[in-house]
Protein backbone atom coordinates (compact mmCIF):
# COMPACT_ATOMS: atom_id res chain seq x y z
CA UNK A 1 0.00 0.00 0.00
CA UNK A 2 3.22 2.22 0.70
CA UNK A 3 4.41 1.83 -2.96
CA UNK A 4 1.35 2.15 -4.30
CA UNK A 5 0.48 5.36 -2.39
CA UNK A 6 3.93 6.63 -3.38
CA UNK A 7 3.18 6.00 -6.95
CA UNK A 8 0.06 8.21 -6.69
CA UNK A 9 1.76 10.93 -5.34
CA UNK A 10 4.33 11.09 -8.35
CA UNK A 11 2.26 10.47 -10.81
CA UNK A 12 -0.03 13.56 -9.28
CA UNK A 13 2.62 15.82 -9.46
CA UNK A 14 4.07 15.13 -12.96
CA UNK A 15 0.72 15.64 -13.92
CA UNK A 16 0.79 19.11 -12.24
CA UNK A 17 4.61 19.94 -12.99
CA UNK A 18 2.71 19.90 -16.47
CA UNK A 19 0.30 22.46 -16.30
CA UNK A 20 -0.08 26.59 -16.54
CA UNK A 21 2.71 27.63 -14.24
CA UNK A 22 5.41 25.16 -15.54
CA UNK A 23 4.76 25.91 -18.96
CA UNK A 24 4.84 29.94 -18.34
CA UNK A 25 8.60 28.95 -16.79
CA UNK A 26 9.18 27.21 -19.90
CA UNK A 27 7.99 29.81 -22.20
CA UNK A 28 9.58 32.28 -20.52
CA UNK A 29 13.21 30.66 -20.69
CA UNK A 30 12.21 30.19 -24.38
CA UNK A 31 11.21 34.11 -25.01
CA UNK A 32 14.43 34.71 -23.04
CA UNK A 33 16.54 32.32 -25.70
CA UNK A 34 14.69 34.36 -28.40
CA UNK A 35 17.28 37.61 -27.69
CA UNK A 36 20.25 35.32 -27.18
CA UNK A 37 20.72 33.01 -30.19
CA UNK A 38 17.51 32.19 -32.52
CA UNK A 39 18.74 28.85 -33.43
CA UNK A 40 18.50 27.64 -29.80
CA UNK A 41 15.55 29.57 -29.48
CA UNK A 42 13.49 27.52 -32.39
CA UNK A 43 15.33 23.93 -30.81
CA UNK A 44 14.48 24.39 -27.62
CA UNK A 45 10.45 25.74 -28.16
CA UNK A 46 10.19 22.89 -30.70
CA UNK A 47 11.09 20.60 -28.12
CA UNK A 48 8.59 21.77 -25.85
CA UNK A 49 6.12 21.99 -28.77
CA UNK A 50 6.23 18.09 -29.09
CA UNK A 51 5.60 17.09 -25.76
CA UNK A 52 2.61 19.99 -24.90
CA UNK A 53 -0.76 19.27 -26.54
CA UNK A 54 -2.20 22.49 -25.12
CA UNK A 55 -3.25 24.48 -27.67
CA UNK A 56 -2.62 27.91 -25.98
CA UNK A 57 0.95 26.62 -25.10
CA UNK A 58 1.00 25.52 -29.24
CA UNK A 59 0.30 29.24 -29.89
CA UNK A 60 2.38 30.87 -27.57
CA UNK A 61 5.26 28.55 -28.84
CA UNK A 62 5.10 28.88 -32.20
CA UNK A 63 5.05 32.90 -32.36
CA UNK A 64 8.15 32.74 -30.42
CA UNK A 65 9.54 30.19 -33.16
CA UNK A 66 8.08 32.72 -35.63
CA UNK A 67 9.93 35.91 -34.07
CA UNK A 68 13.40 34.13 -34.33
CA UNK A 69 12.74 33.34 -37.71
CA UNK A 70 11.95 36.91 -38.58
CA UNK A 71 14.87 38.03 -37.04
CA UNK A 72 17.03 35.80 -39.05
CA UNK A 73 15.31 37.23 -41.82
CA UNK A 74 13.41 34.10 -42.51
CA UNK A 75 10.43 35.20 -43.64
CA UNK A 76 8.62 32.00 -45.09
CA UNK A 77 9.22 30.27 -42.21
CA UNK A 78 7.86 33.35 -39.75
CA UNK A 79 5.23 32.97 -41.82
CA UNK A 80 4.71 28.92 -42.08
CA UNK A 81 5.04 28.83 -38.38
CA UNK A 82 3.02 31.73 -37.42
CA UNK A 83 0.05 31.30 -39.53
CA UNK A 84 -0.20 27.53 -39.91
CA UNK A 85 -2.09 26.08 -37.14
CA UNK A 86 -4.09 23.21 -38.50
CA UNK A 87 -4.40 21.38 -35.18
CA UNK A 88 -6.22 24.54 -33.72
CA UNK A 89 -9.87 24.45 -34.28
CA UNK A 90 -11.96 27.12 -34.05
CA UNK A 91 -14.57 25.84 -32.06
CA UNK A 92 -11.86 25.60 -29.05
CA UNK A 93 -10.21 28.89 -29.70
CA UNK A 94 -10.23 30.84 -26.15
CA UNK A 95 -10.68 34.78 -26.32
CA UNK A 96 -6.66 34.98 -25.42
CA UNK A 97 -5.81 32.78 -28.70
CA UNK A 98 -8.30 35.11 -30.40
CA UNK A 99 -5.97 38.34 -29.46
CA UNK A 100 -2.81 36.88 -29.75
CA UNK A 101 -3.35 35.35 -33.29
CA UNK A 102 -4.71 38.85 -34.73
CA UNK A 103 -1.38 40.40 -32.88
CA UNK A 104 0.55 37.07 -34.98
CA UNK A 105 -1.13 38.51 -38.26
CA UNK A 106 -0.39 42.04 -37.55
CA UNK A 107 3.22 41.21 -36.84
CA UNK A 108 3.74 39.41 -39.57
CA UNK A 109 1.72 42.31 -41.92
CA UNK A 110 4.68 44.73 -40.71
CA UNK A 111 7.54 41.91 -41.24
CA UNK A 112 6.83 42.27 -44.61
CA UNK A 113 6.16 45.50 -44.94
CA UNK A 114 2.86 45.89 -44.98
CA UNK A 115 2.15 48.04 -42.85
CA UNK A 116 -1.74 49.51 -43.61
CA UNK A 117 -2.97 45.85 -43.01
CA UNK A 118 -0.95 45.60 -39.81
CA UNK A 119 -2.66 49.19 -38.69
CA UNK A 120 -5.90 47.85 -39.33
CA UNK A 121 -5.31 44.84 -37.54
CA UNK A 122 -4.27 46.78 -33.95
CA UNK A 123 -6.80 49.38 -34.39
CA UNK A 124 -9.98 47.22 -34.35
CA UNK A 125 -7.91 45.20 -31.38
CA UNK A 126 -7.41 48.85 -29.59
CA UNK A 127 -11.21 49.05 -29.90
CA UNK A 128 -11.88 45.78 -27.62
CA UNK A 129 -12.55 47.46 -24.32
CA UNK A 130 -12.34 44.23 -22.40
CA UNK A 131 -8.97 43.44 -23.65
CA UNK A 132 -7.57 46.66 -22.46
CA UNK A 133 -9.40 46.47 -19.39
CA UNK A 134 -8.22 42.87 -19.12
CA UNK A 135 -6.08 42.12 -15.56
CA UNK A 136 -4.76 38.90 -17.09
CA UNK A 137 -1.45 38.75 -17.27
CA UNK A 138 -1.55 36.99 -20.59
CA UNK A 139 -3.73 39.51 -22.16
CA UNK A 140 -1.77 42.37 -20.59
CA UNK A 141 1.67 41.43 -21.43
CA UNK A 142 0.43 40.87 -25.40
CA UNK A 143 -1.70 43.99 -25.25
CA UNK A 144 1.90 45.41 -24.66
CA UNK A 145 3.12 44.22 -27.32
CA UNK A 146 0.45 45.34 -29.48
CA UNK A 147 0.48 49.01 -28.38
CA UNK A 148 4.26 48.65 -29.08
CA UNK A 149 3.98 47.02 -32.71
CA UNK A 150 1.36 50.14 -33.61
CA UNK A 151 4.21 52.22 -32.59
CA UNK A 152 6.93 50.79 -34.63
CA UNK A 153 3.61 51.20 -36.90
CA UNK A 154 3.99 54.85 -36.64
CA UNK A 155 7.43 55.41 -36.65
CA UNK A 156 7.93 53.89 -39.91
CA UNK A 157 5.14 56.34 -41.60
CA UNK A 158 7.21 59.37 -39.46
CA UNK A 159 4.40 60.03 -36.53
CA UNK A 160 7.02 60.02 -34.34
CA UNK A 161 4.63 61.88 -31.62
CA UNK A 162 2.25 59.12 -31.91
CA UNK A 163 4.55 56.43 -32.00
CA UNK A 164 5.94 58.01 -28.42
CA UNK A 165 1.99 57.62 -26.82
CA UNK A 166 2.19 54.30 -28.11
CA UNK A 167 5.02 53.28 -26.39
CA UNK A 168 3.50 55.16 -23.34
CA UNK A 169 1.01 52.93 -23.98
CA UNK A 170 2.56 50.17 -24.07
CA UNK A 171 4.49 50.83 -20.57
CA UNK A 172 1.40 50.74 -18.90
CA UNK A 173 0.58 47.05 -19.68
CA UNK A 174 4.31 45.65 -18.42
CA UNK A 175 5.30 44.54 -15.11
CA UNK A 176 8.56 43.21 -14.11
CA UNK A 177 7.05 39.32 -13.50
CA UNK A 178 8.91 37.64 -16.16
CA UNK A 179 11.10 38.04 -18.76
CA UNK A 180 8.83 38.87 -21.60
CA UNK A 181 7.41 42.10 -19.62
CA UNK A 182 11.55 43.37 -18.78
CA UNK A 183 12.71 43.07 -22.43
CA UNK A 184 9.71 44.77 -23.76
CA UNK A 185 10.19 47.51 -21.32
CA UNK A 186 13.77 47.56 -22.23
CA UNK A 187 12.44 47.33 -25.97
CA UNK A 188 10.27 50.42 -25.60
CA UNK A 189 13.01 52.13 -24.23
CA UNK A 190 15.36 51.92 -27.37
CA UNK A 191 12.52 52.70 -29.25
CA UNK A 192 11.51 55.94 -27.28
CA UNK A 193 15.63 56.91 -27.66
CA UNK A 194 15.27 56.26 -31.81
CA UNK A 195 12.10 58.45 -31.99
CA UNK A 196 13.73 61.07 -29.55
CA UNK A 197 16.64 60.68 -32.07
CA UNK A 198 14.12 61.47 -35.19
CA UNK A 199 12.69 64.56 -33.56
CA UNK A 200 16.22 66.22 -32.94
CA UNK A 201 15.64 65.73 -29.00
CA UNK A 202 19.37 64.67 -29.25
CA UNK A 203 20.44 64.81 -25.60
CA UNK A 204 17.44 63.19 -24.24
CA UNK A 205 17.96 60.08 -26.92
CA UNK A 206 21.69 59.72 -25.55
CA UNK A 207 20.52 60.24 -21.92
CA UNK A 208 17.96 57.38 -22.17
CA UNK A 209 20.29 54.81 -24.52
CA UNK A 210 22.87 55.19 -21.76
CA UNK A 211 20.72 54.30 -19.05
CA UNK A 212 20.26 51.00 -21.06
CA UNK A 213 23.15 50.27 -21.88
CA UNK A 214 24.27 50.46 -18.39
CA UNK A 215 21.45 48.72 -17.21
CA UNK A 216 21.87 45.85 -20.15
CA UNK A 217 25.98 45.75 -19.86
CA UNK A 218 25.33 44.44 -16.03
CA UNK A 219 24.06 41.02 -17.22
CA UNK A 220 25.31 40.28 -20.55
CA UNK A 221 22.42 38.20 -21.67
CA UNK A 222 20.94 39.85 -23.74
CA UNK A 223 23.33 40.55 -27.06
CA UNK A 224 20.51 41.35 -29.24
CA UNK A 225 19.07 44.14 -26.80
CA UNK A 226 22.52 45.40 -26.34
CA UNK A 227 23.49 45.35 -29.67
CA UNK A 228 20.36 47.36 -30.53
CA UNK A 229 20.82 49.60 -28.06
CA UNK A 230 24.48 50.26 -29.23
CA UNK A 231 23.64 50.91 -32.76
CA UNK A 232 21.04 53.44 -31.90
CA UNK A 233 23.60 55.35 -29.74
CA UNK A 234 26.22 54.91 -33.00
CA UNK A 235 23.44 56.45 -34.64
CA UNK A 236 23.75 59.41 -32.07
CA UNK A 237 27.32 60.09 -32.91
CA UNK A 238 26.34 60.05 -36.41
CA UNK A 239 24.48 62.77 -36.33
CA UNK A 240 26.65 65.01 -34.18
CA UNK A 241 29.26 64.25 -36.98
CA UNK A 242 31.19 62.62 -33.94
CA UNK A 243 32.12 59.48 -37.01
CA UNK A 244 34.91 57.69 -34.97
CA UNK A 245 32.98 57.71 -32.23
CA UNK A 246 30.13 56.45 -34.43
CA UNK A 247 32.19 53.54 -35.65
CA UNK A 248 33.55 52.62 -32.25
CA UNK A 249 29.78 52.50 -30.65
CA UNK A 250 28.89 50.48 -34.52
CA UNK A 251 31.58 48.41 -33.73
CA UNK A 252 30.78 47.16 -30.31
CA UNK A 253 27.38 46.37 -31.65
CA UNK A 254 28.47 44.16 -34.02
CA UNK A 255 30.36 42.57 -31.49
CA UNK A 256 27.84 41.73 -29.24
CA UNK A 257 26.50 39.81 -32.54
CA UNK A 258 28.81 38.56 -35.01
CA UNK A 259 28.48 35.05 -34.42
CA UNK A 260 25.06 34.81 -33.93
CA UNK A 261 22.02 34.85 -36.70
CA UNK A 262 20.81 38.01 -36.08
CA UNK A 263 20.40 39.21 -39.63
CA UNK A 264 18.33 42.20 -39.66
CA UNK A 265 20.32 43.47 -36.93
CA UNK A 266 23.85 43.06 -38.75
CA UNK A 267 22.40 44.69 -42.19
CA UNK A 268 21.42 48.26 -39.85
CA UNK A 269 25.04 47.45 -38.54
CA UNK A 270 26.99 46.57 -41.31
CA UNK A 271 25.16 50.25 -43.47
CA UNK A 272 26.23 52.20 -39.94
CA UNK A 273 29.79 51.23 -40.42
CA UNK A 274 30.11 51.33 -43.84
CA UNK A 275 28.68 54.93 -43.57
CA UNK A 276 31.36 55.94 -41.26
CA UNK A 277 34.26 54.53 -42.76
CA UNK A 278 33.17 56.34 -45.59
CA UNK A 279 33.43 59.58 -44.47
CA UNK A 280 36.90 59.15 -42.72
CA UNK A 281 37.86 57.95 -46.42
CA UNK A 282 38.61 54.43 -44.84
CA UNK A 283 38.09 53.02 -48.50
CA UNK A 284 39.26 49.28 -47.95
CA UNK A 285 36.84 49.13 -44.78
CA UNK A 286 34.22 51.07 -46.55
CA UNK A 287 34.03 48.41 -49.46
CA UNK A 288 34.03 45.34 -47.00
CA UNK A 289 31.57 46.78 -44.78
CA UNK A 290 29.14 47.76 -47.75
CA UNK A 291 29.69 44.50 -49.70
CA UNK A 292 28.77 42.73 -46.39
CA UNK A 293 25.71 45.02 -46.19
CA UNK A 294 24.36 44.66 -49.74
CA UNK A 295 24.87 40.63 -49.43
CA UNK A 296 22.57 40.54 -46.41
CA UNK A 297 20.27 43.66 -47.84
CA UNK A 298 19.84 41.63 -50.91
CA UNK A 299 18.69 38.10 -49.05
CA UNK A 300 16.28 40.24 -46.77
CA UNK A 301 14.84 41.10 -49.96
CA UNK A 302 14.30 38.44 -51.95
CA UNK A 303 12.85 37.09 -48.30
CA UNK A 304 10.45 39.67 -48.21
CA UNK A 305 8.86 39.13 -51.66
CA UNK A 306 8.89 35.40 -50.82
CA UNK A 307 6.97 35.93 -47.49
CA UNK A 308 4.66 37.93 -49.49
CA UNK A 309 3.94 35.31 -51.74
CA UNK A 310 3.60 32.88 -49.31
CA UNK A 311 1.04 34.62 -46.50
CA UNK A 312 -1.26 35.31 -49.22
CA UNK A 313 -1.24 32.05 -50.12
CA UNK A 314 -1.74 30.88 -46.62
CA UNK A 315 -4.56 33.36 -46.05
CA UNK A 316 -6.37 31.70 -49.45
CA UNK A 317 -5.71 28.27 -48.02
CA UNK A 318 -7.27 29.22 -44.30
CA UNK A 319 -9.94 30.98 -45.61
CA UNK A 320 -12.55 28.81 -44.19
CA UNK A 321 -10.54 28.72 -40.74
CA UNK A 322 -10.64 32.79 -40.91
CA UNK A 323 -14.11 32.83 -41.55
CA UNK A 324 -14.91 30.90 -38.50
CA UNK A 325 -12.25 32.42 -36.59
CA UNK A 326 -14.71 35.93 -37.21
CA UNK A 327 -17.62 34.13 -36.39
CA UNK A 328 -17.26 33.09 -32.94
CA UNK A 329 -16.22 37.14 -32.25
CA UNK A 330 -18.60 39.17 -34.48
CA UNK A 331 -21.89 37.05 -34.61
CA UNK A 332 -24.66 37.84 -33.05
CA UNK A 333 -27.45 37.29 -35.41
CA UNK A 334 -27.92 35.33 -38.46
CA UNK A 335 -28.66 38.14 -40.85
CA UNK A 336 -25.61 40.10 -39.13
CA UNK A 337 -23.41 37.00 -39.34
CA UNK A 338 -24.55 36.45 -43.30
CA UNK A 339 -23.34 40.43 -43.92
CA UNK A 340 -20.36 40.32 -42.55
CA UNK A 341 -18.88 37.00 -43.84
CA UNK A 342 -20.31 38.29 -47.68
CA UNK A 343 -17.81 41.16 -47.01
CA UNK A 344 -14.89 39.21 -45.69
CA UNK A 345 -15.26 37.15 -48.35
CA UNK A 346 -15.58 39.51 -51.34
CA UNK A 347 -12.65 41.62 -49.20
CA UNK A 348 -10.19 38.74 -49.26
CA UNK A 349 -10.88 37.47 -52.68
CA UNK A 350 -10.38 41.33 -54.37
CA UNK A 351 -7.08 41.33 -52.06
CA UNK A 352 -5.87 37.57 -53.10
CA UNK A 353 -6.55 38.41 -56.55
CA UNK A 354 -4.69 41.83 -56.61
CA UNK A 355 -1.32 40.01 -55.56
CA UNK A 356 -1.56 37.34 -57.58
CA UNK A 357 -1.99 39.28 -60.54
CA UNK A 358 0.42 42.15 -60.01
CA UNK A 359 3.21 40.04 -58.08
CA UNK A 360 5.56 39.93 -60.60
CA UNK A 361 5.87 43.68 -60.33
CA UNK A 362 7.44 43.80 -56.72
CA UNK A 363 11.02 44.05 -58.65
CA UNK A 364 9.57 47.88 -60.22
CA UNK A 365 11.57 50.47 -58.25
CA UNK A 366 9.46 53.48 -56.88
CA UNK A 367 9.30 56.60 -54.71
CA UNK A 368 7.76 59.60 -54.70
CA UNK A 369 7.36 63.55 -53.22
CA UNK A 370 4.57 65.52 -52.02
CA UNK A 371 2.35 66.23 -54.80
CA UNK A 372 4.12 69.24 -56.87
CA UNK A 373 0.45 70.39 -57.92
CA UNK A 374 -1.98 70.79 -54.32
CA UNK A 375 0.49 71.10 -52.03
CA UNK A 376 2.18 74.00 -53.25
CA UNK A 377 1.08 76.75 -51.27
CA UNK A 378 1.45 74.11 -48.43
CA UNK A 379 4.97 73.04 -48.83
CA UNK A 380 7.52 75.94 -49.22
CA UNK A 381 9.99 73.91 -49.44
CA UNK A 382 9.29 71.67 -51.80
CA UNK A 383 11.66 71.46 -55.26
CA UNK A 384 10.37 72.84 -58.09
CA UNK A 385 7.22 72.17 -59.83
CA UNK A 386 8.34 72.80 -62.83
CA UNK A 387 10.69 69.57 -62.75
CA UNK A 388 11.05 67.74 -65.66
CA UNK A 389 8.36 64.38 -66.78
CA UNK A 390 10.62 61.12 -67.17
CA UNK A 391 9.62 59.71 -70.45
CA UNK A 392 6.41 57.44 -69.71
CA UNK A 393 6.23 53.37 -69.54
CA UNK A 394 2.75 53.13 -69.51
CA UNK A 395 0.22 54.50 -71.33
CA UNK A 396 -2.39 57.21 -70.48
CA UNK A 397 -5.73 55.23 -69.63
CA UNK A 398 -8.17 55.94 -72.32
CA UNK A 399 -11.92 57.34 -71.36
CA UNK A 400 -14.03 54.83 -71.20
CA UNK A 401 -17.89 54.40 -69.63
CA UNK A 402 -16.41 52.98 -66.41
CA UNK A 403 -14.55 55.74 -65.28
CA UNK A 404 -13.47 55.75 -61.42
CA UNK A 405 -15.86 57.73 -59.64
CA UNK A 406 -15.30 61.18 -57.89
CA UNK A 407 -15.37 59.89 -53.96
CA UNK A 408 -13.02 56.96 -55.10
CA UNK A 409 -10.52 59.16 -56.96
CA UNK A 410 -10.53 61.76 -54.09
CA UNK A 411 -10.01 58.54 -51.24
CA UNK A 412 -7.06 57.13 -53.51
CA UNK A 413 -5.52 60.96 -53.59
CA UNK A 414 -6.05 61.10 -49.44
CA UNK A 415 -4.10 57.76 -49.27
CA UNK A 416 -1.12 58.79 -51.49
CA UNK A 417 -0.87 62.26 -49.63
CA UNK A 418 -0.74 59.97 -46.27
CA UNK A 419 1.68 57.91 -48.11
CA UNK A 420 3.97 61.02 -49.34
CA UNK A 421 4.80 61.99 -45.97
CA UNK A 422 6.24 58.73 -45.19
CA UNK A 423 9.79 57.74 -46.60
CA UNK A 424 8.66 53.97 -47.85
CA UNK A 425 9.48 55.37 -51.39
CA UNK A 426 12.95 54.60 -50.65
CA UNK A 427 12.18 50.91 -50.56
CA UNK A 428 13.99 49.26 -54.04
CA UNK A 429 10.63 46.55 -54.34
CA UNK A 430 8.18 49.64 -54.07
CA UNK A 431 6.11 48.22 -56.89
CA UNK A 432 2.62 49.50 -58.59
CA UNK A 433 1.03 46.05 -57.27
CA UNK A 434 2.76 46.27 -53.76
CA UNK A 435 1.75 49.55 -53.07
CA UNK A 436 -2.16 49.40 -54.08
CA UNK A 437 -1.80 45.91 -51.48
CA UNK A 438 -0.76 48.47 -49.03
CA UNK A 439 -3.05 50.52 -49.74
CA UNK A 440 -6.05 48.20 -50.37
CA UNK A 441 -6.88 49.69 -53.92
CA UNK A 442 -7.44 48.01 -57.16
CA UNK A 443 -4.32 48.56 -58.86
CA UNK A 444 -6.22 50.05 -62.49
CA UNK A 445 -7.68 52.82 -60.42
CA UNK A 446 -4.59 53.48 -58.43
CA UNK A 447 -2.46 53.67 -61.77
CA UNK A 448 -5.60 55.64 -63.45
CA UNK A 449 -5.66 58.58 -60.78
CA UNK A 450 -1.67 58.62 -60.79
CA UNK A 451 -1.70 59.28 -64.27
CA UNK A 452 -4.58 62.04 -64.34
CA UNK A 453 -3.46 63.61 -61.27
CA UNK A 454 0.45 63.80 -61.46
CA UNK A 455 -0.22 63.71 -65.61
CA UNK A 456 2.60 60.85 -65.59
CA UNK A 457 3.04 57.15 -65.02
CA UNK A 458 3.47 55.19 -61.80
CA UNK A 459 7.84 54.81 -62.57
CA UNK A 460 7.49 58.80 -63.63
CA UNK A 461 5.88 59.41 -60.55
CA UNK A 462 7.91 57.18 -58.68
CA UNK A 463 11.37 58.39 -59.85
CA UNK A 464 10.66 62.28 -59.55
CA UNK A 465 10.03 61.37 -55.92
CA UNK A 466 12.96 59.86 -55.32
CA UNK A 467 15.11 62.61 -56.82
CA UNK A 468 13.35 65.40 -55.09
CA UNK A 469 14.04 63.60 -51.58
CA UNK A 470 17.35 62.77 -52.20
CA UNK A 471 18.15 66.48 -53.87
CA UNK A 472 16.36 67.78 -50.96
CA UNK A 473 18.73 66.22 -48.65
CA UNK A 474 21.97 67.36 -50.64
CA UNK A 475 20.76 70.62 -50.38
CA UNK A 476 19.39 70.57 -46.30
CA UNK A 477 22.37 67.88 -44.79
CA UNK A 478 26.00 68.60 -45.55
CA UNK A 479 27.04 64.88 -44.31
CA UNK A 480 25.33 63.99 -48.01
CA UNK A 481 27.77 65.96 -50.29
CA UNK A 482 30.38 63.74 -49.02
CA UNK A 483 28.76 60.53 -50.46
CA UNK A 484 29.69 58.95 -53.65
CA UNK A 485 27.00 58.83 -56.20
CA UNK A 486 26.65 54.88 -56.04
CA UNK A 487 25.91 54.88 -51.99
CA UNK A 488 23.10 58.35 -53.67
CA UNK A 489 21.83 55.23 -55.69
CA UNK A 490 21.05 52.67 -53.43
CA UNK A 491 20.07 55.19 -50.53
CA UNK A 492 17.50 55.85 -53.02
CA UNK A 493 15.78 52.96 -54.04
CA UNK A 494 17.76 52.63 -57.49
CA UNK A 495 19.02 49.16 -58.91
CA UNK A 496 21.82 51.03 -60.39
CA UNK A 497 24.66 54.02 -60.27
CA UNK A 498 23.94 54.49 -64.51
CA UNK A 499 20.41 54.19 -63.97
CA UNK A 500 19.92 56.80 -60.91
CA UNK A 501 22.44 59.12 -62.84
CA UNK A 502 20.16 58.84 -66.42
CA UNK A 503 16.84 59.82 -64.14
CA UNK A 504 18.71 62.52 -61.77
CA UNK A 505 19.68 64.55 -65.02
CA UNK A 506 16.46 63.86 -66.36
CA UNK A 507 14.91 65.65 -63.61
CA UNK A 508 17.25 68.38 -62.05
CA UNK A 509 18.75 69.09 -66.04
CA UNK A 510 22.34 67.84 -64.71
CA UNK A 511 24.46 65.05 -63.49
CA UNK A 512 24.51 63.84 -59.60
CA UNK A 513 28.30 65.16 -59.33
CA UNK A 514 27.55 68.41 -60.97
CA UNK A 515 24.34 69.00 -58.59
CA UNK A 516 26.67 68.49 -55.87
CA UNK A 517 29.36 70.97 -57.07
CA UNK A 518 26.62 73.41 -57.58
CA UNK A 519 25.45 73.36 -53.67
CA UNK A 520 29.15 73.11 -52.68
CA UNK A 521 29.76 76.34 -54.51
CA UNK A 522 26.57 77.96 -53.07
CA UNK A 523 27.62 77.01 -49.47
CA UNK A 524 30.88 77.90 -49.59
CA UNK A 525 30.36 81.62 -51.19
Amino acid sequence: MNILLILVIFWSIVTNGQSGPDFSILADKAFQKLYQNPDDCISYSQSLLLSDQNIEHKLVLQNIISQAYAMKGDYVQSVSTSIQKEDFQPKNLSYFMQAFGDYNLAEQYQNLDLYNQSKKIISRLLSDHNLLKSNDPKLRITTAKIYQLQALNFGISRNYQAALRYLDKSDQYTNNSNEENIITEIENQIFRSSYFMKQNRLEESKKLIDSVIYGLEKYKDRPFLLSLAYETLSRYYFLKQDYKTSVFQSEIALKQIENLPFNNLKIKIYESLSRNYFTQHDNAKYHHYYKLYTALKTQEDSNTKEGIRYIVKLVETNLNKNIEFQKQRYSQTFWMLTLILSFLILGLLIYLLIIKNKNKDLKKQFDFFEKQRKNKQKIASSLSASIKEIPAIEKSPEKDSNKISKEKEEEILQKLEEFEQSDRFLNKNMSLSLLSSQMEINTKYLSEVINNSKEKNFNGYINELRINHIAHLLRTNPTFLNYKVSYLAEYSGFSSHSTFTTVFKSITGMSPNAYIQEISKSKSS
